[in-house]
């Protein structure tokens, strides 16, 4: 009974929308047909502090963009923006925004909680426009298979905010690892220590709303909630069940997707999360989740991958044992980046710095039958281990690089940065593709929710069924949406 009631209010959300009877497939041409004048870009952008405030940053960096509106719940963030874009109109409320301004824009820019990315990214599809939507895609299963329909239906020009998908190293990485230099991968160790989770009790009582924020526009599609100071907005709502998807929603997002991509996986066949019992309210501020994914051409028969979050993350693992190396040589090595560097000089500079013996703060680590691959997350080259020694791979990644054309190594996040965002740029306008398109992203984001889902089932092994996008475990289907409240 509750799928059927999301699923009546899911449609009662489009239709009031005045979304109901639009054509669902659409040429190429559609898009360059309803581009802005002289093959510029006409941008609206839902959301635009913090991150949000990054996006439109990034993506009005590119000279054809025109940033045309600008829409956010709080009054301090959009008067921030204005600043940046006077000539940009503005709105609180996405709803009104897309309906008065449809015929004036051309993509939209989703970068709001999690809780709102598919209900703002729907509603700009369904009017056929673009969508860059930040991660994870959405915040529900259910909700990450229905944007990839809709995009596919539509043949609209998508992409997830998962900018390092688009630097040099992790495009590396993803080639070395397709190449063979460690062989048929069995196993992928994942971490990060942040700690997007929380376990304490839910908040009682009310405070006063701030007269700049919408409480009701930023609660959106979920359910009424009083409003208590520096729990939800502007920074917390990450560690929540409501709104976010915690620290594997986050940073795993950017960590999984290399090892990920590279591999070629699909969805897991099962999932188990090791953690505190769950709290309905906050996730759980340490996690160790562990999946196990069907054969690939880069994969052994099965398989396994382990995620680790929150503080101490990763746990000991003798997969995670670094070769050591002399601190004199991390230090000379250090020393050495102030003279021109070759590759091959930045290539050995990065595996002595890694050569340290300490795993790097946030990373994945890939392991199979001929040896094993660190990637440290971010800007730090991959570097090969074999019976406990490093391994000089310099010549492999100088092949591969020329081999595939991604250019030379790069050391800067300012020009790195932007370089994803100007890629959903250039495919609105008809020049090239993007790489985290939602038809990716769904997939990604998929395996991602399933592993928040087991949080509620601690110490549990869940069953998926990818066919029936259905657990086996029935208790645990009703995560895999929610109900839309009409706000």
């Amino acid at each position: 009974m509750k799928k059927h009631k999301h699923n009546n209010d899911r449609r009662d959300f489009i239709k009031k929308s005045g979304l109901a009877g639009i054509a669902l497939a659409l040429t190429p041409s559609f898009i360059m047909k309803n581009a802005g004048p002289h093959g510029r870009l006409r941008t609206a952008h839902i959301g635009v502090g913090n991150m949000g405030g990054e996006d439109l940053k990034a993506i009005s960096s590119h000279a054809s963009v025109d940033v045309t509106v600008l829409c956010d719940v709080d009054a301090n963030n959009l008067a921030a923006a204005k600043k940046l874009h006077p000539n940009a109109k503005t709105y609180s409320d996405y709803r009104i925004m897309l309906k008065e301004m449809e015929n004036e824009i051309d993509a939209v820019i989703v970068s709001t909680p999690d809780h709102t990315h598919a209900p703002a990214s729907m509603m700009a599809m369904n009017l056929n426009k673009p969508v860059y939507c930040q991660k994870p895609l959405t915040h529900y299963v259910s909700e990450a298979r229905a944007m990839n329909k809709l995009a596919a239906e539509k043949n609209l020009v998508t992409q997830m905010g998962i900018q390092v998908h688009s630097f040099y190293d992790y495009k590396l990485a993803t080639l070395l690892i397709q190449s063979g230099i460690i062989g048929k991968v069995h196993t992928v160790h994942a971490w990060s220590p942040k700690t997007w989770g929380y376990d304490g009790p839910a908040p009682v009582g009310e405070d006063p709303v701030p007269d700049t924020l919408d409480w009701n526009l930023w609660l959106g599609t979920s359910a009424k909630r009083p409003y208590k100071k520096d729990v939800y907005h502007p920074g917390n709502w990450r560690k929540l069940m409501d709104y976010g998807c915690g620290t594997l929603g986050d940073m795993g997002v950017h960590i999984f997707d290399t090892p990920y991509n590279a591999l070629e996986l699909d969805v897991p066949r099962t999932i188990k999360n090791e953690c505190r019992p769950t709290t309905g309210f906050g996730y759980p501020e340490n996690n160790v989740v562990t999946y196990e994914f069907p054969e690939t051409p880069h994969t052994a028969e099965t398989l396994t991958w382990i995620w680790y979050d929150g503080p101490g993350a990763p746990n000991d693992h003798e997969d995670l044992v670094l070769p050591g190396a002399e601190k004199e040589n991390s230090k000379k090595s250090k020393k050495s980046k102030k003279k021109k560097e070759s590759v091959k000089d930045k290539i050995s500079l990065d595996a002595k710095i890694a050569g340290a013996g300490k795993l790097p703060d946030q990373g994945a680590m890939f392991v199979g039958d001929k040896g094993r691959l660190l990637l440290p997350h971010f800007m730090q080259l991959p570097t090969k281990i074999v019976n406990g020694k490093y391994v000089d791979i310099s010549a492999e990644i100088e092949a591969v690089s020329k081999a595939n054309n991604i250019g030379e190594i790069v050391r800067n996040y300012e020009s790195e940065g932007p370089k994803h965002y100007h890629q959903f740029v250039d495919a609105c306008l008809g020049n090239g593709e993007t790489t985290a398109p939602f038809s990716y992203a769904s997939k990604l984001t998929e395996t991602i929710l399933l592993g928040v889902i087991a949080g509620r089932f601690p110490n549990q092994t869940l069953h998926w069924d990818s066919s029936s996008a259905q657990f086996s475990e029935s208790e645990a289907n009703q995560y895999l949406e929610g109900e839309y409240r009409a706000f």
